[in-house]
Protein backbone atom coordinates (compact mmCIF):
# COMPACT_ATOMS: atom_id res chain seq x y z
CA UNK A 1 0.00 0.00 0.00
CA UNK A 2 2.76 2.59 1.22
CA UNK A 3 4.66 1.69 -2.39
CA UNK A 4 1.69 2.47 -4.36
CA UNK A 5 1.03 5.99 -2.65
CA UNK A 6 4.75 6.75 -2.94
CA UNK A 7 4.25 5.72 -7.20
CA UNK A 8 1.36 7.98 -7.14
CA UNK A 9 2.22 11.26 -5.93
CA UNK A 10 5.92 10.66 -7.63
CA UNK A 11 3.42 10.25 -10.89
CA UNK A 12 1.50 13.40 -9.91
CA UNK A 13 5.04 15.61 -9.67
CA UNK A 14 6.77 14.26 -13.00
CA UNK A 15 3.60 15.34 -14.35
CA UNK A 16 3.19 19.08 -13.51
CA UNK A 17 6.83 19.33 -13.63
CA UNK A 18 6.26 17.86 -17.80
CA UNK A 19 3.66 20.13 -18.39
CA UNK A 20 5.41 22.94 -16.88
CA UNK A 21 8.11 22.31 -19.22
CA UNK A 22 5.91 22.06 -22.47
CA UNK A 23 3.91 25.29 -21.23
CA UNK A 24 6.74 27.27 -20.94
CA UNK A 25 8.55 25.13 -24.43
CA UNK A 26 5.92 26.59 -25.93
CA UNK A 27 5.68 30.10 -24.59
CA UNK A 28 9.22 30.25 -25.52
CA UNK A 29 8.77 29.34 -29.20
CA UNK A 30 5.85 31.72 -29.88
CA UNK A 31 8.06 34.74 -28.36
CA UNK A 32 11.43 33.18 -30.49
CA UNK A 33 9.51 33.63 -33.84
CA UNK A 34 8.89 36.77 -32.84
CA UNK A 35 12.65 38.18 -31.91
CA UNK A 36 16.31 37.27 -32.81
CA UNK A 37 16.61 33.65 -33.25
CA UNK A 38 20.00 33.49 -31.06
CA UNK A 39 17.91 35.33 -28.34
CA UNK A 40 14.94 33.22 -28.47
CA UNK A 41 16.92 30.47 -28.60
CA UNK A 42 19.04 31.33 -25.23
CA UNK A 43 16.06 31.80 -23.53
CA UNK A 44 14.47 28.72 -24.40
CA UNK A 45 17.65 26.68 -23.04
CA UNK A 46 17.23 28.79 -19.63
CA UNK A 47 13.58 27.61 -19.29
CA UNK A 48 14.31 23.43 -20.22
CA UNK A 49 17.04 23.89 -17.55
CA UNK A 50 14.62 25.36 -15.23
CA UNK A 51 12.15 22.87 -15.32
CA UNK A 52 15.22 19.80 -15.28
CA UNK A 53 16.70 22.23 -12.28
CA UNK A 54 12.44 21.96 -10.56
CA UNK A 55 12.32 18.21 -11.20
CA UNK A 56 15.21 17.23 -9.77
CA UNK A 57 14.11 19.38 -6.65
CA UNK A 58 10.48 18.38 -6.70
CA UNK A 59 11.37 14.69 -6.86
CA UNK A 60 13.40 14.39 -3.06
CA UNK A 61 10.31 16.79 -2.12
CA UNK A 62 7.68 14.47 -3.19
CA UNK A 63 9.90 11.84 -1.75
CA UNK A 64 10.21 13.01 1.89
CA UNK A 65 6.03 13.85 1.53
CA UNK A 66 5.61 10.29 0.39
CA UNK A 67 7.24 8.55 2.76
CA UNK A 68 5.94 11.00 5.53
CA UNK A 69 2.68 9.90 4.77
CA UNK A 70 3.03 6.51 3.91
CA UNK A 71 4.68 5.89 7.09
CA UNK A 72 1.44 7.34 8.88
CA UNK A 73 -0.77 5.35 7.13
CA UNK A 74 1.21 2.20 7.78
CA UNK A 75 0.94 3.12 11.97
CA UNK A 76 -2.97 3.41 11.16
CA UNK A 77 -2.97 -0.15 9.27
CA UNK A 78 -0.49 -1.48 12.57
CA UNK A 79 -2.97 0.17 14.73
CA UNK A 80 -6.19 -1.51 13.05
CA UNK A 81 -4.18 -5.37 13.25
CA UNK A 82 -3.43 -4.73 16.72
CA UNK A 83 -7.68 -3.81 17.32
CA UNK A 84 -8.46 -6.59 15.56
CA UNK A 85 -6.14 -8.98 17.39
CA UNK A 86 -7.91 -8.09 20.79
CA UNK A 87 -5.38 -5.36 21.87
CA UNK A 88 -7.61 -2.60 23.05
CA UNK A 89 -4.80 -0.50 24.66
CA UNK A 90 -3.36 0.53 21.13
CA UNK A 91 -3.08 4.08 20.20
CA UNK A 92 -1.88 6.36 17.51
CA UNK A 93 0.31 9.12 18.43
CA UNK A 94 -0.73 12.56 17.48
CA UNK A 95 1.25 13.99 14.59
CA UNK A 96 -0.46 17.23 13.83
CA UNK A 97 -3.58 19.03 12.71
CA UNK A 98 -4.90 17.81 9.31
CA UNK A 99 -7.18 15.19 8.13
CA UNK A 100 -4.74 12.42 8.94
CA UNK A 101 -4.29 13.78 12.66
CA UNK A 102 -8.08 13.79 12.76
CA UNK A 103 -8.41 10.25 11.74
CA UNK A 104 -6.31 9.40 13.74
CA UNK A 105 -7.72 11.08 17.06
CA UNK A 106 -11.29 10.05 15.97
CA UNK A 107 -9.83 6.39 15.52
CA UNK A 108 -7.68 6.51 19.19
CA UNK A 109 -11.61 7.78 20.78
CA UNK A 110 -13.46 5.04 18.91
CA UNK A 111 -10.96 2.27 20.43
CA UNK A 112 -11.39 3.76 23.92
CA UNK A 113 -15.07 3.22 24.03
CA UNK A 114 -14.75 -0.08 22.39
CA UNK A 115 -12.31 -0.97 25.02
CA UNK A 116 -14.31 0.35 27.63
CA UNK A 117 -17.58 -1.59 26.85
CA UNK A 118 -15.61 -4.53 26.12
CA UNK A 119 -14.39 -4.14 30.29
CA UNK A 120 -18.22 -3.17 31.28
CA UNK A 121 -19.24 -6.42 29.04
CA UNK A 122 -16.61 -8.60 31.11
CA UNK A 123 -16.82 -7.27 34.37
CA UNK A 124 -20.63 -8.67 34.10
CA UNK A 125 -20.21 -11.51 32.34
CA UNK A 126 -17.97 -12.39 35.60
CA UNK A 127 -20.19 -11.00 38.06
CA UNK A 128 -22.94 -13.35 36.16
CA UNK A 129 -20.93 -15.94 36.31
CA UNK A 130 -20.21 -15.54 40.02
CA UNK A 131 -23.55 -15.02 41.00
CA UNK A 132 -24.26 -18.77 39.40
CA UNK A 133 -21.37 -20.59 41.02
CA UNK A 134 -22.77 -19.28 44.49
CA UNK A 135 -26.29 -21.03 43.30
CA UNK A 136 -26.61 -24.49 45.05
CA UNK A 137 -28.45 -25.52 42.07
CA UNK A 138 -26.24 -27.08 39.18
CA UNK A 139 -26.59 -24.94 35.68
CA UNK A 140 -25.74 -25.93 32.49
CA UNK A 141 -26.59 -23.98 29.10
CA UNK A 142 -26.15 -25.67 25.43
CA UNK A 143 -26.25 -25.05 21.83
CA UNK A 144 -29.02 -25.54 19.47
CA UNK A 145 -27.04 -28.53 18.39
CA UNK A 146 -26.82 -29.75 22.20
CA UNK A 147 -23.27 -29.03 23.01
CA UNK A 148 -21.68 -27.21 26.54
CA UNK A 149 -22.52 -23.59 26.32
CA UNK A 150 -21.52 -23.26 29.72
CA UNK A 151 -21.69 -24.59 32.92
CA UNK A 152 -20.82 -23.65 36.64
CA UNK A 153 -18.88 -24.74 39.43
CA UNK A 154 -21.86 -26.77 41.16
CA UNK A 155 -22.20 -28.63 37.69
CA UNK A 156 -19.08 -29.22 37.06
CA UNK A 157 -18.20 -30.80 40.76
CA UNK A 158 -21.47 -33.17 40.04
CA UNK A 159 -20.51 -34.26 36.44
CA UNK A 160 -16.45 -34.06 36.75
CA UNK A 161 -14.00 -33.65 34.28
CA UNK A 162 -16.54 -35.32 31.81
CA UNK A 163 -18.44 -32.05 31.42
CA UNK A 164 -16.26 -29.59 29.02
CA UNK A 165 -17.15 -26.59 27.03
CA UNK A 166 -17.97 -27.48 22.89
CA UNK A 167 -18.18 -30.82 23.49
CA UNK A 168 -22.12 -32.43 23.07
CA UNK A 169 -24.25 -33.10 26.50
CA UNK A 170 -24.45 -36.66 25.73
CA UNK A 171 -21.02 -37.56 26.41
CA UNK A 172 -20.55 -35.22 29.17
CA UNK A 173 -23.69 -37.09 30.90
CA UNK A 174 -25.20 -40.32 31.04
CA UNK A 175 -28.48 -39.28 32.82
CA UNK A 176 -31.44 -40.24 30.31
CA UNK A 177 -33.55 -37.90 32.12
CA UNK A 178 -31.39 -35.18 32.08
CA UNK A 179 -31.04 -35.31 28.42
CA UNK A 180 -34.66 -36.34 27.19
CA UNK A 181 -35.61 -32.95 29.32
CA UNK A 182 -33.05 -30.84 27.38
CA UNK A 183 -34.04 -32.36 24.05
CA UNK A 184 -37.51 -31.54 24.57
CA UNK A 185 -36.73 -27.97 25.30
CA UNK A 186 -34.59 -27.99 22.22
CA UNK A 187 -37.21 -29.12 20.05
CA UNK A 188 -40.96 -28.12 21.62
CA UNK A 189 -39.30 -24.73 22.93
CA UNK A 190 -41.62 -25.41 25.91
CA UNK A 191 -40.07 -25.58 29.59
CA UNK A 192 -39.49 -29.18 30.57
CA UNK A 193 -39.23 -30.73 33.99
CA UNK A 194 -38.08 -34.18 35.66
CA UNK A 195 -35.86 -35.97 38.13
CA UNK A 196 -32.42 -37.21 37.69
CA UNK A 197 -31.16 -40.47 39.57
CA UNK A 198 -28.03 -41.67 37.70
CA UNK A 199 -26.41 -38.31 37.33
CA UNK A 200 -24.48 -38.76 40.61
CA UNK A 201 -24.52 -42.12 43.20
CA UNK A 202 -26.95 -41.85 45.66
CA UNK A 203 -28.30 -38.32 45.03
CA UNK A 204 -31.71 -37.62 43.10
CA UNK A 205 -32.10 -34.20 41.46
CA UNK A 206 -35.02 -31.89 40.04
CA UNK A 207 -34.32 -30.87 36.25
CA UNK A 208 -35.90 -27.89 35.54
CA UNK A 209 -35.16 -26.71 31.16
CA UNK A 210 -35.62 -23.79 29.09
CA UNK A 211 -35.48 -22.40 25.76
CA UNK A 212 -33.51 -20.12 25.18
CA UNK A 213 -34.14 -16.97 23.05
CA UNK A 214 -30.39 -17.25 21.27
CA UNK A 215 -31.02 -20.69 20.70
CA UNK A 216 -30.47 -23.74 23.03
CA UNK A 217 -31.71 -24.48 26.14
CA UNK A 218 -30.59 -24.00 30.34
CA UNK A 219 -31.24 -26.94 32.43
CA UNK A 220 -31.19 -25.82 36.49
CA UNK A 221 -31.01 -29.01 38.81
CA UNK A 222 -32.00 -28.80 42.22
CA UNK A 223 -30.86 -31.12 44.30
CA UNK A 224 -33.63 -32.95 46.66
CA UNK A 225 -31.73 -36.22 47.89
CA UNK A 226 -32.38 -34.48 51.38
CA UNK A 227 -36.25 -34.15 50.47
CA UNK A 228 -36.31 -36.90 49.38
CA UNK A 229 -34.93 -38.85 52.36
CA UNK A 230 -37.05 -36.81 54.63
CA UNK A 231 -40.14 -37.98 52.72
CA UNK A 232 -38.80 -41.56 53.12
CA UNK A 233 -37.89 -41.42 56.44
CA UNK A 234 -41.11 -39.18 56.78
CA UNK A 235 -43.29 -42.61 55.34
CA UNK A 236 -41.43 -45.38 57.47
CA UNK A 237 -42.09 -43.09 60.96
CA UNK A 238 -45.52 -43.00 60.32
CA UNK A 239 -45.78 -46.14 58.49
CA UNK A 240 -43.82 -47.88 61.88
CA UNK A 241 -45.70 -46.17 64.46
CA UNK A 242 -48.96 -46.78 62.96
CA UNK A 243 -47.57 -50.85 63.23
CA UNK A 244 -46.49 -50.25 66.80
CA UNK A 245 -49.63 -49.22 67.59
CA UNK A 246 -51.69 -51.41 65.79
CA UNK A 247 -50.22 -54.29 67.82
CA UNK A 248 -50.88 -53.58 70.79
CA UNK A 249 -54.39 -51.76 70.10
CA UNK A 250 -55.26 -55.59 68.04
CA UNK A 251 -54.40 -57.55 70.95
CA UNK A 252 -56.15 -54.99 73.81
CA UNK A 253 -59.34 -55.01 71.33
CA UNK A 254 -59.62 -58.58 71.02
CA UNK A 255 -59.10 -59.64 74.43
CA UNK A 256 -61.79 -56.66 75.41
CA UNK A 257 -64.30 -58.13 72.78
CA UNK A 258 -63.68 -61.77 74.24
CA UNK A 259 -64.72 -60.58 77.79
CA UNK A 260 -67.96 -58.84 76.86
CA UNK A 261 -69.13 -61.59 74.83
CA UNK A 262 -69.01 -64.05 78.25
CA UNK A 263 -71.38 -63.14 80.30
CA UNK A 264 -70.13 -65.11 82.67
CA UNK A 265 -66.00 -65.24 82.42
CA UNK A 266 -64.24 -67.42 84.65
CA UNK A 267 -62.07 -65.51 86.96
CA UNK A 268 -58.77 -66.87 85.98
CA UNK A 269 -59.14 -66.13 82.78
CA UNK A 270 -60.68 -63.07 82.96
CA UNK A 271 -57.42 -62.00 85.29
CA UNK A 272 -54.96 -63.81 82.48
CA UNK A 273 -56.69 -61.34 79.98
CA UNK A 274 -56.77 -58.20 82.05
CA UNK A 275 -52.94 -58.58 82.50
CA UNK A 276 -52.28 -58.90 78.74
CA UNK A 277 -54.59 -55.92 78.49
CA UNK A 278 -52.69 -54.46 80.87
CA UNK A 279 -49.04 -55.38 79.47
CA UNK A 280 -50.45 -53.83 76.29
CA UNK A 281 -51.07 -50.52 77.76
CA UNK A 282 -48.13 -49.80 79.20
CA UNK A 283 -45.98 -51.21 75.65
CA UNK A 284 -48.48 -48.22 74.14
CA UNK A 285 -47.61 -46.05 77.15
CA UNK A 286 -43.97 -46.27 76.92
CA UNK A 287 -44.09 -45.73 72.85
CA UNK A 288 -46.26 -42.86 73.56
CA UNK A 289 -42.99 -41.64 75.92
CA UNK A 290 -40.34 -42.36 73.69
CA UNK A 291 -41.98 -40.41 70.69
CA UNK A 292 -42.57 -37.54 72.79
CA UNK A 293 -38.96 -37.71 73.64
CA UNK A 294 -37.74 -38.24 70.49
CA UNK A 295 -39.84 -35.36 69.08
CA UNK A 296 -38.45 -32.84 72.00
CA UNK A 297 -34.66 -33.84 71.46
CA UNK A 298 -34.90 -33.39 67.19
CA UNK A 299 -37.07 -30.16 67.66
CA UNK A 300 -34.95 -26.45 67.23
CA UNK A 301 -36.52 -25.09 70.12
CA UNK A 302 -34.84 -28.08 72.66
CA UNK A 303 -32.86 -27.07 74.98
CA UNK A 304 -30.43 -28.66 77.02
CA UNK A 305 -28.86 -26.40 80.92
CA UNK A 306 -25.47 -28.13 80.08
CA UNK A 307 -23.23 -27.37 83.05
CA UNK A 308 -20.00 -28.61 84.38
CA UNK A 309 -19.89 -31.74 86.09
CA UNK A 310 -17.86 -34.82 86.78
CA UNK A 311 -17.99 -37.27 84.25
CA UNK A 312 -17.89 -40.36 87.25
CA UNK A 313 -21.08 -37.68 88.48
CA UNK A 314 -22.53 -38.85 86.09
CA UNK A 315 -21.47 -42.75 85.90
CA UNK A 316 -22.54 -42.59 89.52
CA UNK A 317 -25.84 -41.62 88.97
CA UNK A 318 -27.31 -43.73 86.53
CA UNK A 319 -25.71 -46.86 88.42
CA UNK A 320 -27.45 -45.74 90.99
CA UNK A 321 -30.89 -45.00 89.35
CA UNK A 322 -30.38 -48.50 87.19
CA UNK A 323 -29.07 -50.70 89.99
CA UNK A 324 -32.29 -51.51 90.95
CA UNK A 325 -33.48 -52.80 87.30
CA UNK A 326 -30.65 -54.66 87.14
CA UNK A 327 -30.61 -56.54 90.00
CA UNK A 328 -34.06 -57.50 89.61
CA UNK A 329 -32.68 -58.75 86.17
CA UNK A 330 -30.41 -60.95 87.90
CA UNK A 331 -27.32 -59.25 86.45
CA UNK A 332 -24.18 -58.01 87.89
CA UNK A 333 -23.75 -54.18 87.33
CA UNK A 334 -19.59 -53.53 87.17
CA UNK A 335 -18.88 -50.18 87.65
CA UNK A 336 -15.41 -49.01 85.86
CA UNK A 337 -12.89 -46.15 87.11
CA UNK A 338 -14.29 -43.12 85.43
CA UNK A 339 -12.11 -39.96 85.71
CA UNK A 340 -12.95 -36.68 87.93
CA UNK A 341 -12.26 -34.47 84.81
CA UNK A 342 -15.40 -32.15 84.42
CA UNK A 343 -17.65 -31.87 81.43
CA UNK A 344 -20.16 -29.45 79.77
CA UNK A 345 -23.68 -31.83 80.00
CA UNK A 346 -27.52 -31.15 81.23
CA UNK A 347 -27.19 -34.06 83.88
CA UNK A 348 -30.98 -35.25 83.22
CA UNK A 349 -30.20 -35.37 79.49
CA UNK A 350 -26.73 -37.88 80.81
CA UNK A 351 -28.86 -39.80 82.96
CA UNK A 352 -31.37 -40.72 80.35
CA UNK A 353 -28.38 -41.40 77.94
CA UNK A 354 -27.04 -44.03 80.24
CA UNK A 355 -30.33 -45.26 81.27
CA UNK A 356 -31.59 -45.96 78.19
CA UNK A 357 -28.45 -47.53 76.97
CA UNK A 358 -28.25 -50.08 80.12
CA UNK A 359 -32.00 -50.58 79.37
CA UNK A 360 -31.03 -51.65 75.65
CA UNK A 361 -28.40 -54.03 77.24
CA UNK A 362 -30.41 -55.73 79.75
CA UNK A 363 -33.05 -56.72 76.50
CA UNK A 364 -30.43 -57.58 74.27
CA UNK A 365 -27.04 -58.80 76.09
CA UNK A 366 -29.20 -60.22 79.87
CA UNK A 367 -27.63 -63.46 78.29
CA UNK A 368 -24.34 -62.63 79.31
CA UNK A 369 -24.83 -62.26 83.41
CA UNK A 370 -23.06 -59.09 83.57
CA UNK A 371 -23.00 -55.40 82.30
CA UNK A 372 -19.93 -52.37 82.61
CA UNK A 373 -20.57 -49.11 82.18
CA UNK A 374 -17.54 -46.98 82.36
CA UNK A 375 -15.35 -43.81 81.26
CA UNK A 376 -12.17 -42.46 80.47
CA UNK A 377 -10.19 -39.21 79.53
CA UNK A 378 -9.47 -39.06 76.17
CA UNK A 379 -7.76 -35.17 74.64
CA UNK A 380 -9.93 -32.88 75.01
CA UNK A 381 -13.21 -35.26 75.62
CA UNK A 382 -14.28 -38.01 78.23
CA UNK A 383 -15.56 -41.21 76.47
CA UNK A 384 -17.96 -42.94 78.30
CA UNK A 385 -19.70 -46.72 77.84
CA UNK A 386 -21.96 -49.47 78.18
CA UNK A 387 -21.07 -52.74 77.97
CA UNK A 388 -22.65 -56.19 77.73
CA UNK A 389 -21.87 -59.84 76.90
CA UNK A 390 -24.48 -61.31 75.29
CA UNK A 391 -25.00 -62.97 71.99
CA UNK A 392 -23.88 -59.63 70.31
CA UNK A 393 -25.20 -57.86 67.18
CA UNK A 394 -23.75 -58.70 63.32
CA UNK A 395 -21.57 -55.94 61.56
CA UNK A 396 -24.12 -55.07 58.97
CA UNK A 397 -26.55 -54.08 61.61
CA UNK A 398 -23.84 -51.34 63.70
CA UNK A 399 -24.55 -48.76 61.06
CA UNK A 400 -28.32 -48.26 61.60
CA UNK A 401 -28.81 -49.17 64.93
CA UNK A 402 -29.34 -45.64 66.22
CA UNK A 403 -32.00 -45.56 63.25
CA UNK A 404 -35.52 -44.72 64.39
CA UNK A 405 -37.78 -48.16 64.66
CA UNK A 406 -34.82 -50.13 63.33
CA UNK A 407 -34.26 -53.49 65.49
CA UNK A 408 -31.85 -56.32 64.92
CA UNK A 409 -34.08 -59.43 66.18
CA UNK A 410 -38.13 -57.88 65.66
CA UNK A 411 -39.77 -60.54 67.43
CA UNK A 412 -37.07 -60.13 70.71
CA UNK A 413 -37.64 -56.83 70.33
CA UNK A 414 -41.47 -56.93 70.68
CA UNK A 415 -41.22 -59.64 73.35
CA UNK A 416 -39.13 -57.71 75.59
CA UNK A 417 -41.78 -54.53 74.80
CA UNK A 418 -38.53 -52.09 72.86
CA UNK A 419 -40.15 -49.24 70.72
CA UNK A 420 -36.64 -48.89 68.67
CA UNK A 421 -36.34 -45.78 69.56
CA UNK A 422 -34.23 -45.63 72.59
CA UNK A 423 -30.76 -45.55 70.68
CA UNK A 424 -32.22 -42.58 68.35
CA UNK A 425 -32.75 -40.74 71.16
CA UNK A 426 -29.13 -41.54 72.65
CA UNK A 427 -27.80 -40.34 69.86
CA UNK A 428 -30.25 -37.22 69.04
CA UNK A 429 -29.03 -35.86 72.72
CA UNK A 430 -25.40 -36.78 72.70
CA UNK A 431 -25.17 -34.87 68.87
CA UNK A 432 -26.88 -32.43 70.61
CA UNK A 433 -24.15 -32.41 73.50
CA UNK A 434 -20.99 -31.96 70.34
CA UNK A 435 -20.57 -35.54 71.23
CA UNK A 436 -20.07 -38.46 68.42
CA UNK A 437 -21.78 -42.11 69.66
CA UNK A 438 -21.18 -45.28 68.10
CA UNK A 439 -21.14 -49.19 68.58
CA UNK A 440 -18.89 -51.45 68.60
CA UNK A 441 -19.69 -55.39 68.64
CA UNK A 442 -18.56 -59.10 67.61
CA UNK A 443 -21.15 -62.17 67.66
CA UNK A 444 -20.80 -64.27 70.41
CA UNK A 445 -18.68 -61.54 72.48
CA UNK A 446 -21.38 -59.08 73.49
CA UNK A 447 -21.67 -55.22 72.21
CA UNK A 448 -19.78 -52.28 73.86
CA UNK A 449 -21.46 -48.84 73.20
CA UNK A 450 -19.38 -45.43 73.30
CA UNK A 451 -20.30 -41.74 73.28
CA UNK A 452 -18.14 -39.15 74.00
CA UNK A 453 -18.67 -35.27 75.72
CA UNK A 454 -16.06 -32.21 75.58
CA UNK A 455 -14.09 -31.20 78.26
CA UNK A 456 -15.61 -28.36 80.43
CA UNK A 457 -13.26 -25.03 79.70
CA UNK A 458 -11.14 -23.85 81.87
CA UNK A 459 -12.15 -20.78 84.06
CA UNK A 460 -10.67 -18.12 83.40
CA UNK A 461 -8.61 -15.84 85.77
CA UNK A 462 -10.23 -12.83 88.20
CA UNK A 463 -9.19 -9.93 86.45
Amino acid sequence: MTRKVFTKLLGLFVLLLAFHTIVMELVFRALMERRVGEVLQRLGWEALWSGLIALLVALPLAAWVAVRIMNRLQRVVDFARRIASGDLSARLPASGQDELSAMESALNQTAERLGQSISEMESRRHEFAAMLDSMEEAVVAVTAEGQVRWSNAVMQRIAGTQIRTGRTLAHSVRDPDLLACVNAALENKKVCSGRASSLSPGRVFEVNTAPLPSGGALAVLHDVTRIEAAERTRRDFIANVSHELRTPLTSIQGYVETLLDDPMPDPETSREFLHIIQRSARRMNRLTEDLLTLAGVESPDYKLYRQPIAASALVDDAVASMGGIVSDAGLQLQLDDAPADKVMADPDAMNQVLGNLIENALKYGGTGGRLRVGARRLENEVEFWVQDFGPGIASEHLGRIFERFYRVDKARSRESGGTGLGLAIVQHIVHAHGGQVRAESELGSGAAFYFTLPLAEPASPAL
